[in-house]
């Protein structure tokens, strides 16, 4: 996640500086701990939650369970994995829904939070977990909100009461009280307050918010947080919470890339648990609040649970068996790969996924340089080519892919790589589902894992080039895969021009590997 990013950096530096050390001594513990202290300061987290983590950690770090352990630098890392837990809330905090509905969401914050966004992304989430929520417009202050609003709510096929157009006109307590009396004519089970914000704390955004939640009642009142203002949401936290009290926080733009103090400082300031956190610009881009992997993803330990989690809910059990069926039998197409690929992209962003992966700070070039519209670029090619050519990529002779890479605007290069790719990966796959080990390319044979013939056995026949020339290897293996022995006499001389053993010629000339990929693309 971005907002942690430089924090996780400096962590794992931290840390990474521990596993040299067999034995940790005081002097240690302190250095640590002085590091631990400059990154959450630098990441602006709240001065009084720095000094009380700081704190548990050197006392736990100085303790027995450590000086004993056989491994002290793990020993370090998990208690302040602990910690972290600790200040972020501890246990996962769910929605608490009304015994007889509807139940009633009142969202508060400051202008520019992003509350209106989250209202529909809440929405929508809600309608995945079998609810019916109303979308209520009681922000009738800010320009056009009431209209963004509408618009949001249609995104998520959720419904939205809007009885006054807003930018001044209308009463926002009136509109509120009356959008639950609709919910409950019209059987929403859930109703989402969208309220008015301003852009600093005064009297009148107190007032306002404190009337709405006298007339409507709520069942929970979420303080959404811009993720990226550092130390001044401390402050913001603790003011809402005397003016209006809320029952649990919303954290926005963690995928931003300020320094996320926010989301460490006001949990534990507040008292008041994180209960949603909102991952991007997207309605999808949200997601249940979970101290303990948010703890892991900063610490660069990873988040599988909540990776396996997206997976589930985008990939259908049914589909992906007979997917491992068709591997099994030898029958997986383009087309396969093709609906495989957009099921991937409703996960979300591949970026982010990647990110959620142990030890993922060690990839931070590779992820930064990924491109995500590479499987745009890819979808656009395979749809580029004619049912058959999906079935069977055997059809794909040179001109089919000059049309292909035109009609796709891409490159025959392009099409050349993705079909090589699929290739690979559907052999690799196929042997994977008939349980077996794959051997990865540029990887020699894995000890132990064998294709039917006994481990060590030698292979029979003749075996490829040994050739420490590239290109002389590619040209004998392909005479090879000819029924032609490399360097054998023949009326034209040997192959490509490359003489047999004890040549002296040079390396093939340019149209000379043009005609051997042409053979090699024949294959």
């Amino acid at each position: 996640m971005a907002t942690f990013g430089t924090l996780s950096d400096r962590l794992t530096e931290t840390f990474k500086n521990l596993r040299t050390k067999g034995k940790l001594s005081p002097a240690d513990v302190d250095g640590t701990v002085r590091e631990i202290r400059r990154a959450l300061l630098d990441a602006d987290v709240a001065l009084e939650v720095v000094k009380e983590f700081t704190g548990s950690v050197r006392e736990r770090a100085l303790s027995d369970e450590v000086s004993k352990a056989l491994n002290p630098a793990q020993q370090v890392v998990q208690i302040v994995n602990e910690e972290l837990i600790g200040i972020l809330g501890g246990q996962q905090r769910k929605l608490e829904f009304a015994k007889k509905p509807p139940t009633v969401i009142m969202l508060a914050g400051l202008q520019g939070a992003g509350k209106t966004t989250l209202a529909g992304k809440l929405a929508k989430w809600l309608k995945k977990e079998g609810h019916t929520p109303l979308l209520v417009a009681s922000d009738l202050q800010r320009p056009n909100a009431v209209t963004q609003l509408q618009v949001v709510g249609k995104q998520a096929g959720v419904p939205v009461f809007a009885p006054e157009p807003g930018n001044g006109v209308g009463d926002p307590v009136k509109v509120a009280k009356n959008g639950v009396a609709e919910a409950e004519r019209k059987q929403h089970d859930v109703v989402i307050v969208d309220t008015a914000g301003r852009l600093g704390i005064d009297a009148e955004l107190m007032k306002q918010a404190s009337d709405i939640r006298k007339a409507t009642n709520p069942d929970e009142v979420l303080f959404v947080i811009d993720a990226m203002i550092g130390q001044d949401a401390v402050n913001t936290a603790r003011a809402f919470q005397e003016g209006v009290d809320f029952t649990g926080v919303v954290l926005t733009k963690l995928d931003g890339d300020a320094r996320g103090g926010a989301a460490l400082s006001v949990a534990s300031v507040t008292g008041r648990p994180i209960i949603f956190a909102s991952t991007g610009e997207g309605l999808d881009d949200f997601e249940p609040f979970h101290p303990d992997r948010m703890a892991s993803r900063i610490l660069d330990l990873g988040d599988i649970l909540t990776l396996i989690e997206q997976a589930q809910a985008a990939f259908d059990e049914e589909e992906a068996a007979k997917v491992a069926e068709k591997f099994r039998t030898d029958t997986f197409t383009l087309d396969d790969f093709l609906a495989q690929m957009q099921q991937l992209k409703k996960m979300g962003s591949l970026k982010g996924m990647l990110g959620m992966l142990p030890g993922a700070r060690g990839m931070k070039d590779q992820l930064e340089n990924f491109d995500e519209r590479e499987l745009v670029r890819t979808e656009a090619i395979i749809q580029s080519m004619t049912p058959a050519e999906r079935q069977n990529t055997k059809l794909l002779n040179g001109s089919r892919r000059l049309r292909i890479a035109k009609g796709s605007g891409m490159t025959v290069t392009d099409v050349n790589q993705l079909v090589a790719r699929f290739e690979q990966a559907a052999k690799m796959m196929k042997t994977v589902a008939k349980g077996g080990m794959p051997q990865m390319p540029g990887m020699g044979p894995i000890p132990g894992a064998h294709g039917g013939k006994k481990a060590g056995a030698k292979k029979k026949g003749k075996g490829g080039s040994r050739s420490g020339n590239p290109a002389k290897r590619a040209a004998e293996n392909a005479a090879l895969a000819q029924g032609v022995k490399p360097g054998a006499p023949s009326g034209g001389g040997s192959g490509f021009g490359l003489g047999g053993a004890g040549s002296t010629q040079q390396a093939p000339s340019e149209e000379e590997l043009a005609a051997l990929q042409k053979l090699l693309g024949r294959r």
